[in-house]
């Protein structure tokens, strides 16, 4: 089997902030409906204090609360794919927002509009793209709630081809925030595979789950600044 991970070290993280530019390129940014986020706090006392970075997505939890709650009210616009991606189908959401409600990691991103980022509101040729040729995680709609698809769209063409092995080594089959990241605090790959770049980087790091008392069993590992965990 296939289990798709990401690592970031939050001890190689400089808050540089390509991992966000490059989701915003890549995935037709919505304003206010960012799928990755960086969070930052200060550590140490006064004068000896220094900012660490982390940015926080979608963790595409084994058991994920948001899949279970939209079961539950009849939508099933939740699903996760044999590669444990967690994907909304836009088609079927119904904007209720109970996904967001019960998401540990406070994820899903409501769209109330779909609009363009430049203030004169000319679409680049990128954006221009009409919606039935865009792959479906990029049909946007006013009214739904997005997230992190982990690039699907770059994704499952490997899993078409049956090259699931190149996912995270292949820029055609990374994420485009793993792939951008100058410092390599980024990684992306299958954790089945004990010999594949995460899974050592997880051994060896001893990288963390974030919230595990929640029970999602997150599919994004963390190594934390100091090793404090």
């Amino acid at each position: 089997m296939t289990k798709l991970v990401r690592v970031i070290d939050m001890e190689r993280c400089m808050g540089c902030r390509a991992c966000i530019a490059a989701c915003i390129t890549e995935n037709y940014y919505t304003p206010g409906s960012r799928w990755n986020e960086m969070v930052e706090h200060e550590v140490g006392e006064y004068p000896y204090t220094r900012t660490v970075f982390a940015t926080m997505g979608c963790m595409h939890c084994e058991d994920a609360p948001c899949q279970r709650v939209c079961d539950a009210i009849g939508v099933k616009a939740i699903t996760k794919n044999e590669m444990g991606v967690v994907l909304i189908d836009y088609d079927k959401c119904i904007g209720c927002k109970y996904c967001a409600a019960v998401c540990p990691y406070g994820v899903p991103q409501y769209n109330d509009a779909v609009n363009s980022p430049y203030p004169d509101g000319e679409p680049t040729p990128y954006e221009s793209v009409p919606a039935q040729d865009r792959h479906p995680t990029h049909r946007k709609k006013p009214n739904v709630v997005e997230k992190c698809t982990s690039c699907w769209h770059k994704l499952e063409p490997a899993v078409k081809a049956g090259k699931t092995g190149l996912i995270g080594k292949d820029p055609r089959y990374t994420p485009s925030c793993d792939l951008v990241c100058p410092v390599s605090a980024r990684l992306f790959g299958d954790l089945d595979d004990a010999q594949s770049e995460v899974s050592k980087y997880i051994g060896e790091k001893k990288a963390a789950q974030l919230k595990k008392e929640y029970g999602t069993h997150p599919q994004v590992y963390y190594v934390l600044e100091g090793g404090d965990y």
